[in-house]
């Protein structure tokens, strides 16, 4: 089983602060992506969002717990899934990128189906789901910065 990978960008006028801002703040989550609920299940050691936070986001009948894993304010997040899909090894990767014409947002994912031959599915499915997350952040920064 290979690993699989999902790419997708999107650019903004507005600063990598208010990006940023919207995504270490999982309740704007649901907001500005395809996500329906927002909770907290474990504050990271420095409190609230920090690293280490324990997030988990439901949608439909899929819930999926996810950590973060690092934390640079204003260029990156990352996260790891914890439990929720049938894949194993998952993590993304949010760098943003600011420009003189404003925030290229690149979100990078990785994974292994734990179903075998399902990886294609999973990475053609997420990849859409993941460009509707990254083209709404960069509308909705533009409206909250």
């Amino acid at each position: 089983m290979g690993v699989q990978h999902i790419d997708v960008t999107a650019t903004t006028t507005a600063p990598a602060a208010a990006v940023y801002a919207l995504l270490i703040d999982g309740a704007s989550w649901p907001v500005w992506s395809p996500l329906g609920s927002f909770e907290l299940e474990s504050p990271g050691p420095d409190g609230g969002e920090s690293l280490g936070a324990v997030r988990i986001f439901r949608t439909g009948r899929i819930t999926n717990r996810e950590r973060l894993v690092e934390l640079v304010p204003d260029r990156r997040l990352s996260y790891a899934l914890l439990s929720g899909m049938a894949i194993k090894g998952y993590r993304s990767d949010i760098d943003l990128t600011e420009g003189p014409d404003g925030t290229t947002i690149h979100w990078r994912s990785s994974f292994r189906a734990k179903v075998p031959g399902f990886g294609g599915l999973y990475r053609r499915t997420l990849t859409k789901f993941l460009q509707r997350c990254v083209d709404g952040l960069a509308a909705h920064a533009l409206v909250r910065g």
